[in-house]
């Protein structure tokens, strides 16, 4: 028989009892409550129903290629699938459709089955019958509210995305399907399909925004038509749905919101309104191989404050529906730019979707079972490509501050976009490390330029060129004082002892130690990744924090002054 020990015993022993119950407390802090919605705005935070930031961390999911059925659904069960979103971190889908979906009633009546075999994609029918025989022989527009179902049930939001009207693979400036006025963009019709999905899926409660039109582009486009269309657009679903967000792209394949800057959109509603862009490493060409990386990162980010960021200044929020890489880790473009948007999307704390949990297609530009390297599952939809990316994105799905997100106060944690880690210390006498940004610790960034824990006396100190970080509570030398530089404003500079310049750095084995700033020339061959970190604001909780310096009973102990300095000299 196991022995128990009597409340009355705890209570006569109050630090047991603190040791104790603090660990509970932690865990009851940390569990994310349910999302009430449906959603809303409030400034450039998307909310729920109680005014608490909701943070869009979506998956796109594609839906819009010649057979309008979900992709992967002949290599698994969509709860299968549905489930395993969930367990990525993922808390959206952004589901993609073609117009003619709902505007086509020929193609809409189609079955499953029957709109494989027009394709000759006989296969994929077999493979469905087996994986999803439910949906086999539904019409395409049931199969579809099937998948949203399923999503529905495993606790996943739906952003519905008007991807493109004839059904097949986007996007080219000549494919018919740009603008408003092309051979397959008829601006009625396409008002006539929002209203008509914005109906089918009204009071469908994990359906919690529709994205009008995906990357608008071609020769026809033009501002004046962008407000008119995308105005009685916003209108139409907001009338056959006023619990949906409304989500307006840009133009130039949904980089350039930069018009909004100084003319408003003019609708009826408010508290429903968000922006979306797109931005990939191929934007930009092959500039990340071509250049240095500081520098076309300085670059490239500034472009998009320009034509998009801005919105988030101005009190909009910003979906950035569309980015990714190929995910195989060998494509240096790719995987240079991943390093400089993660340290953005970090610092913004801005909504998101990846491009896409797809592994492979039925058929994407007359190519059967078409291997899709930017997604999360392998070609066979059963293994992740990249297990890696997986844990580093993680760091990005959750709120870094907003409505809601105030478990501690204002601090910064020191994100390294590269791994997707922040700095955080175990113990006094362990180096400082990366670990989950969950459990960073709580830092300061003062005007004279250190940076401190937050409500202790320990500051960040360069000691050594090639040696750990050190923390102390000597913080007016050289030393102490760090300067954010280079084009990419993700250096950390400060001198070592020696007086050498040096730069706050990873070691192969995850310690935070000071190196020579690299890659500050023009060099295009140098890689900065590990030099790279990002002061971000945050209100969310730190476990490490919590622990050391506010709540620990042991340590907060009489004479805790000097134990703090004795460490602190150590």
């Amino acid at each position: 028989m196991g022995r128990f020990i009597s409340f009355s015993f705890l209570t006569s022993h109050p630090l047991l009892l603190l040791l104790i119950i603090f660990p509970i407390i932690i865990i009851i802090q940390q569990a994310k409550p349910a999302i009430g919605l449906p959603l809303s705005t409030n400034s450039r935070w998307i909310v729920d129903e109680n005014g608490h930031r909701v943070k869009l961390a979506c998956v796109n999911w594609v839906s819009h290629l010649e057979p309008v059925v979900a992709e992967g659904l002949s290599k698994q069960p969509m709860d299968m699938l549905s489930k395993r979103i969930v367990d990525m971190g993922f808390n959206c889908v952004r589901l993609t459709w073609p117009l003619y979906l709902a505007t086509n009633d020929s193609l809409a009546s189609l079955t499953v089955r029957q709109s494989f075999q027009k394709l000759g994609l006989l296969e994929a029918i077999g493979g469905i019958q087996s994986n999803n025989p439910s949906i086999v022989d539904l019409p395409l527009i049931k199969a579809f509210q099937a998948v949203v179902a399923s999503l529905g049930n495993n606790n996943v939001m739906v952003i519905l995305d008007n991807h493109i009207s004839k059904p097949g693979w986007c996007c080219s400036n000549s494919d018919g399907n740009g603008f408003f006025g092309d051979q397959y963009f008829n601006p009625d019709l396409w008002i006539k399909g929002l209203t008509k999905m914005a109906t089918i899926f009204n009071g469908v409660r994990n359906v919690v925004g529709m994205s009008l039109r995906n990357e608008l582009r071609g020769p026809k486009q033009n501002v004046k038509d962008w407000y008119r269309y995308m105005q009685l657009g916003a209108e139409a679903v907001h009338a056959a749905n006023p619990e949906v967000l409304v989500i307006l792209s840009g133009l130039n394949f949904d980089k350039d919101l930069s018009f909004v800057r100084n003319q408003a959109v003019n609708l009826t509603f408010t508290g429903k309104l968000v922006f979306e862009a797109h931005w990939y490493g191929f934007t930009d060409g092959q500039a990340w191989v071509d250049g240095n990386p500081n520098q076309v990162c300085g670059r490239v980010v500034d472009n998009v404050m320009r034509l998009s960021g801005f919105l988030l200044e101005q009190g909009w929020p910003l979906f950035v529906s569309e980015f990714g890489a190929d995910l195989r880790g060998n494509n240096v473009n790719d995987n240079r730019y991943l390093n400089c948007f993660f340290g953005v999307a970090a610092e913004l704390d801005w909504d998101w979707a990846l491009w896409t949990l797809v592994g492979s297609y039925y058929l994407r530009e007359g190519v059967i079972g078409l291997n899709e390297y930017y997604g999360l599952f392998d070609w066979n939809w059963c293994d992740i490509r990249n297990s890696s990316f997986l844990e580093r994105i993680s760091s990005l799905q959750s709120p870094f501050r907003g409505p809601g997100v105030f478990e501690t106060g204002l601090h910064k944690v020191i994100y390294h976009p590269a791994t997707g880690l922040c700095v955080q210390r175990k113990s006094f006498l362990d180096p400082l490390t990366l670990g989950p940004c969950t459990e960073s610790e709580a830092w300061s960034y003062t005007p004279h330029k250190t940076i401190s824990l937050k409500g202790a006396y320990f500051c960040l100190q360069a000691k050594h060129v090639g040696k750990p970080a050190k923390l102390g509570i000597i913080c007016t030398d050289c030393g102490s004082t760090w300067e954010i530089i280079s084009d990419s404003k993700m250096h950390l500079s400060s001198k070592a002892d020696n007086g050498t310049t040096v730069c706050l750095d990873v070691d192969s084995s995850n310690t935070i130690v000071t190196n020579t700033c690299k890659c500050l020339s023009r060099d295009k061959t140098c890689d900065p990744a590990s030099q790279w970190f990002k002061l971000v604001d945050s209100t969310r909780s730190s476990t490490t924090t919590k622990s050391f310096f506010q709540f620990n009973p042991i340590l907060d102990l009489p004479g805790k002054d000097f134990i703090w300095k004795f460490f602190g000299l150590f």
